[in-house]
């Protein structure tokens, strides 16, 4: 009687077992799955996904708000400048998405040496927030332009971590106005380098990593040939889009001229981008058309205004 009763008991103990490890399972799936549905999903560029090419086309205008010296988005009703980018940037498109763009003049070279004897003044946060916010309304790109006078790239960029964690903001170096410690601004061309825009990628690609950003454009400024040496030792970093503008003035046979000898000298792994001026290029001539600015080679994948 003992063993047949230790053998009706012994049943019962598996099968009790087996509802407690199936409750137990099914609740950690439910718990996995509740998870997997409310988890935060990572950031995503203004208008979705996470790399920028060759899914879009970089199109914007640059500024500083009440300078219109300075560029024409920071010019009259800045929504109304984004409806111009919105609408003047479907003619350059070619199969691609419209990314806008806000380049705004963060750093702003003088002929002065100001308090620190930098040669240069930095945006306040108020402006940066400004126009982020409007950025974010018209899922637009906002570029921080850095003309450093004479001080590092990499400490400018530096004091705009903070709003360098955002998914929409990028960088726009200007090294035309990156001068030497005993140069001043305006009386000599500046420069920069391969190494030193290296230096900038790496801190860039550190805050992607770190905060699970999307690919961050890393754009740089090129008037001649010669404002960017060794450019072979910028090397590609993971979550950073390098993107040269090309911003030779003069008329449309000039411009073209000086793209083809600076995209010459460009990197594979660096893409390029052409700007126009409304002001001085048509000093020289009617502005180039949408059309001449897109028969280029390679195709630009960034236009700008200025």
């Amino acid at each position: 009687m003992e063993r047949q009763y230790r053998w009706q008991v012994q049943p019962r103990f598996f099968v009790i077992l087996s509802i407690l490890v199936g409750l137990i399972f099914g609740v950690w799936g439910v718990v996995r799955l509740i998870a997997h549905v409310t988890a935060p999903r990572p950031p995503e560029l203004p208008r979705g996904g996470r790399t920028v090419f060759p899914e879009y086309r970089l199109f914007g205008y640059s500024g500083y708000p009440d300078a219109a010296s300075l560029g024409r988005l920071g010019t009259g009703d800045i929504d109304e400048r984004m409806a111009e980018i919105e609408k003047s940037g479907q003619d350059f498109l070619r199969g691609r998405k419209l990314m806008p763009v806000m380049e705004l003049i963060a750093v702003t070279v003088h002929p002065t040496p100001g308090s620190d004897g930098m040669y240069r003044t930095r945006v306040k946060d108020e402006i940066i927030e400004s126009w982020l916010a409007t950025a974010r309304k018209h899922q637009a790109m906002l570029l921080l332009n850095i003309q450093p006078g004479r001080a590092k790239f990499l400490d400018e960029v530096k004091h705009f971590e903070r709003w360098l964690r955002e998914p929409e903001v990028g960088l726009a170096l200007d090294p035309e106005w990156a001068v030497g410690p005993d140069q001043v601004p305006g009386k000599v061309f500046g420069r920069t380098s391969g190494p030193e825009l290296d230096e900038v990628a790496r801190y860039v690609a550190g805050l992607v990593a770190e905060h699970d950003l999307p690919e961050k454009v890393l754009l740089y400024h090129q008037l001649h040939v010669d404002i960017v040496a060794e450019e072979d030792k910028l090397a590609t970093h993971p979550g950073v889009v390098l993107v040269k503008s090309i911003d030779g003035i003069g008329t449309p046979k000039a411009k073209t001229s000086t793209w083809q000898r600076i995209v010459d000298r460009t990197p594979e792994h660096v893409h390029v981008g052409f700007k126009l001026f409304f002001e001085e290029d048509a000093r020289h001539g009617p502005l180039m058309t949408p059309d001449e600015v897109m028969a280029l080679r390679p195709e630009p994948e960034y236009i700008l205004y200025e």
